[in-house]
């Protein structure tokens, strides 16, 4: 079965990316820099992308990349389309689960839930089912509202110092806000222990912290002093769940240079978090 594609508009017509080549930097953008404005059209089951404004784009999104450098990679692989919900409580908290260590690709790091679209499948309805597959919440119709927040072209392993890029993906984060509380929300949660090892809800100042950190920097040795101590979070163990008083300082860790399952806040996630916290005007 063929997978969700992400096209891009070249010559007035959609073409398919390679796996070898940077999306953002067909549409004209530099690593490093950014982010990037992209023109999108939210279709089922692919997302077409341009520089410039086209008929039927339905949004214009900020695009951005680590910007790992290029590499000897197959042509005949195409980039797959994943989807990322940023979950908002009514008291603006953010949701955020952490991978399990056994996963092949980004073991142990705090993302949103989100994962591959399928076929012919709309973006929210792909986003709300991952959602439900990771977390066990489910959405009540009417009770939430939504926005595409942006766009983060990924590759795993993240960098080449790792390794040859065995993933290629453009993932389109989308804020879904939650006429329910935090509480409400979690009293409903049942994670899913394959995907999920921990979660935990982030408000808007620690969410800035880890929004600040950049991989091409060190991680502060020492904590912003209106910052806690700890973030509480739930872990889960043994076939049930306990509470986690989980270092803030672990989440303000940057990508290692060698191979480790390190637990930490991807970088993608930190992008969509800055995104969140643009748009509650901080």
């Amino acid at each position: 079965m063929a997978a969700a594609r992400v096209l891009l508009l070249l010559s007035g017509r959609p073409e398919s990316v390679s796996f070898t080549q940077s999306v953002c930097g067909l549409l004209g953008a530099r690593p490093g820099l950014g982010p990037w404005s992209a023109h999108c059209s939210l279709k089922r089951g692919q997302l077409v992308l341009s520089a410039r404004p086209f008929p039927g784009a339905s949004a214009r999104l900020p695009l951005q990349q680590p910007g790992a450098p290029a590499a000897e990679l197959p042509m005949n692989r195409s980039v797959d389309l994943g989807v990322a919900v940023i979950l908002q409580s009514s008291d603006q908290t953010v949701l955020l689960t952490r991978r399990t260590g056994t996963l092949n690709v980004f073991p142990n790091l705090w993302v949103p839930p989100g994962g591959h679209v399928e076929p012919d499948e709309e973006l929210l309805e792909g986003g709300l089912r991952e959602l439900w597959e990771e977390s066990g919440l489910q959405l009540p119709q009417g009770q939430f509202s939504w926005t595409p927040l942006g766009l983060w072209e990924s590759a795993y392993p993240p960098r080449l110092s790792w390794g040859l890029p065995k993933y290629h993906h453009i993932i389109l984060y989308l804020l879904v806000i939650s006429q329910e509380t935090q509480q409400q929300l979690q009293a409903r949660i049942q994670p899913n222990p394959k995907e999920v090892s921990a979660l935990m809800w982030l408000g808007p100042d620690v969410a800035a912290a880890v929004a600040a950190t950049e991989d091409e920097t060190e991680t502060p040795s020492q904590l912003p002093q209106d910052l806690p101590p700890s973030v509480l979070a739930v872990e889960l163990e043994d076939g049930g769940a306990r509470p986690l008083a989980l270092p803030t300082s672990t989440l303000l860790r940057t990508t290692p240079a060698t191979a480790e399952s390190t637990e930490r806040v991807s970088t993608g996630t930190k992008f969509a978090l800055r995104l969140w916290l643009q748009h509650l005007g901080r």
